[in-house]
């Protein structure tokens, strides 16, 4: 059985900004790197009024937070990584209200620190493509807004998703439900050759023609399963999906649910292993940040 990595453990590895800067500058460059500006290869050392290292024969300065979203932040670091910390150990989520409460930020504050944290799970996460062994299940879904109601109901946003069984999800936000929308999808993140199970919608009726061994149930006569053929395992990760985004966020719009999608793929793809979420989080600052995604 895995060990969990509890709070007690994340104060004793992270006690200090100084501690999450030693951890960036490592994980970036290394123990011992090739000076940029004189070639020398050394141990770089922590500058002590500055977040930076310095190269112990030319003084070149390196700057572990450049290219990260710390770097023009005012909040102090060891709370960005408690942050990181409370969205790898809670199951359903954190609100940037409870960000606030725990970090103890403004509201503003606590909401970019959470944004900023969903791009990066999803980076971790990737997109491994999916099939050649396993079934593999699509389907679409209507979730957020502000309206409650059916299918299609005001303010909602348009997902779609592909999970392999025992295995992966790929979600993502589409402009539709029709054929040249959801098809591209499949053929981009799904082997050719796979079976592939659907409900009857009429946008997936070429997939055979598409090289795909395709099975569909007929939600419309009340058929939900025809031997392995059924959509119960991405229609039980939208209904986990529509209960984070009700019972943690209240709703979310479609501007920002790609990030949000990101954020549950990484807890889905990961729930067998949920002690891994931090280190692989932790990781993910190893190359450059794009503000602009």
């Amino acid at each position: 059985m895995a060990q969990t990595f509890t709070i007690t453990d994340f104060f004793q590895r992270f006690p200090t900004d100084d501690s999450c800067l030693e951890h960036l500058m490592h994980i970036r460059y290394g123990e011992r790197m090739a000076c940029p500006k004189c070639g020398k290869e050394s141990k770089f050392a922590r500058i002590k009024k500055l977040p930076a290292y310095s190269c112990p024969h030319c003084g070149h300065h390196i700057h572990p937070m450049a290219g990260t979203p710390f770097e023009r932040s005012r909040t102090p670091l060891q709370k960005w990584f408690y942050a990181m910390y409370l969205f790898t150990t809670t199951r359903n989520g954190v609100s940037a209200k409870e960000l606030q409460r725990q970090l103890g930020v403004t509201y503003k504050c606590a909401w970019r620190i959470g944004h900023e944290i969903r791009k990066y799970t999803a980076h971790v996460d990737g997109d491994t493509p999916l099939g050649g062994g396993r079934v593999v299940e699509a389907d679409e879904a209507f979730v957020g807004g502000h309206v409650p109601g059916g299918r299609g109901g005001k303010g909602k946003t348009v997902v779609f998703g592909m999970v392999e069984r025992e295995g992966d999800v790929i979600a993502r936000v589409v402009p539709g439900r029709g054929e040249f929308v959801l098809v591209p999808h499949i053929l981009e993140n799904v082997k050719r050759g796979s079976k592939i199970a659907t409900d009857e919608h009429k946008s997936y009726s070429n997939l055979s023609e598409e090289g795909y061994r395709h099975g569909t149930v007929n939600h419309a006569q009340k058929e939900y399963v025809r031997g392995p053929v059924h959509t119960n395992t991405i229609e039980g990760f939208w209904s986990w999906m529509k209960r984070q985004i009700e019972g943690t966020h209240v709703w979310v719009s479609r501007k920002h649910m790609p990030k949000y999608l990101g954020e549950m793929e990484f807890r889905f793809n990961l729930r067998k292993s949920p002690e891994l979420m931090f280190p692989k989080l932790l990781l993910a600052f190893q190359k450059p940040y794009d503000s602009k995604n």
